[in-house]
């Protein structure tokens, strides 16, 4: 364990390959496919450590590690389909990478006899209907005034901003300062960029995500953390900032209330929404790029990719006769 504790004091005063600071989840991640493979290593009671691992050692560790993860959680029951392994896989990278640069181990992922698990094939994205988002809200008490209590008035607002398109990172990220309610916008920290970068990103908002903001900053006030933490979105019970899992069992909580089954939404299901509800309202593909952030066009083409077909009918249809 102590060669684990090393590789998290090297990724947190390091770079990435990009020069950025690791993120916390990330280094995390890396720790856990690295303990992964020090109890496995544990249990076979193998002989050293992390330096003795070789190819064929790696490629047992990822056969096991497929056999017991992946083949239960697969439908058929023949394993492919959850990508455990090659998340795995990717992590572990980080490890023999930092043995090869301290200890001149050498590192098996420059082996080709490395048996390698591909990524499964991408699940199509589904995006929610308008009735399934209005609904959330309206659980939520639709804005309302007469809504005071803290968990629904916070849990109302950050439905209403992942409308605005922002994914689970950037929304957890969010500081007080990052709101211009005047203006109708916030601006979103890339995730992997210090927060004095110059590529913030100004979102706009929806009149009525500016009330329920609004609200909530209000009612934040009352938090006891609230003059001495920054973070947007804080704990029930004046604990800290909210987690990934908070956010992650709210969306669930209030889709459940809502009457739907929680288990075909999460926090990244109005990311495809947002992309959906734009395009079909016909903004230009360059600006959804410029607010969500994408590079890429095949971004643009990914999301809310499962509503295209209807997209492209309404406005067909929308045009009347043509003759």
């Amino acid at each position: 364990m102590a060669l684990i504790d090393e590789l998290e004091l090297h990724l947190s005063t390091t770079t990435n390959k990009h020069g950025r600071p690791f993120q916390r989840r990330t280094i995390n991640a890396y720790k856990y496919a690295a303990t992964q493979l020090h109890h496995w290593l544990t249990a076979r009671k193998t002989a050293g450590d992390f330096t003795s691992v070789d190819t064929a050692t790696l490629n047992r560790f990822f056969r096991w590690y497929y056999q017991e993860h992946d083949v239960p959680k697969s439908q058929d029951g023949k394993g492919g389909y959850t990508g455990g392994t090659n998340t795995v896989q990717r992590n572990l990278r980080a490890l023999f990478v930092y043995l090869a640069e301290e200890y001149d181990h050498t590192n098996p992922y420059d082996d080709p006899k490395l048996q390698r698990y591909a990524t499964p094939p991408l699940g199509k994205p589904k995006t929610l209907s308008e009735e399934f988002v209005g609904d959330m809200l309206k659980a939520t008490g639709n804005g309302s005034p007469k809504v005071r209590d803290f968990q629904t008035v916070r849990d109302h607002a950050i439905l209403r901003v992942l409308t605005e398109g922002l994914r689970s990172d950037e929304l957890l990220n969010l500081r007080v300062q990052d709101l211009d309610l005047t203006r109708g916008t916030l601006v979103v920290v890339p995730i992997k960029m210090d927060r004095n970068s110059l590529d913030g990103r100004v979102i706009p908002l929806q009149p009525k995500t500016v009330k329920a903001l609004s609200r909530w900053l209000r009612v934040r006030a009352t938090h006891k953390r609230a003059n001495t933490d920054d973070w947007l979105w804080l704990g029930t019970r004046n604990r800290s900032r909210l987690l990934y899992a908070g956010l992650h069992g709210l969306v669930k909580k209030w889709a459940e209330e809502a009457g739907y089954d929680p288990s075909a939404v999460s926090p990244h299901s109005f990311c495809h929404t947002w992309a959906d509800d734009l395009k079909a309202a016909g903004v230009s593909g360059e600006h959804i790029m410029a607010i969500r952030g994408w590079k890429s066009p095949a971004m643009l083409r990914r999301y809310g990719a499962d509503m295209a077909s209807t997209r492209a009918v309404n406005a067909v249809q929308g045009l009347g006769d043509r003759y």
